[in-house]
């Protein structure tokens, strides 16, 4: 689990990768509990929120930029 303020030392750039990997575990872990193989139920939850700070701090970069 990252914390809040590790994302916001990444660069954008960086951010987007970060969301990516994420989104690619999320779906692997999604395919290991459909297959009865996952073992860390708490890991999907852990990995949707991470996704979820991600996005939160990509949009408010994204606002703080069209306000100048």
């Amino acid at each position: 689990m990252t914390t809040a303020s590790d994302i916001r030392a990444k660069t954008p750039d960086e951010l987007k990768a970060l969301l990516v990997d994420l989104r690619k575990e999320q779906f692997n872990l999604r395919f290991q509990r459909a297959t009865g193989q996952q073992e860390n139920t708490s890991r999907v939850r852990a990995v949707r929120r991470d996704i979820a700070r991600v996005k939160t701090i990509l949009a408010e970069r994204a606002r703080t930029a069209e306000k100048g």
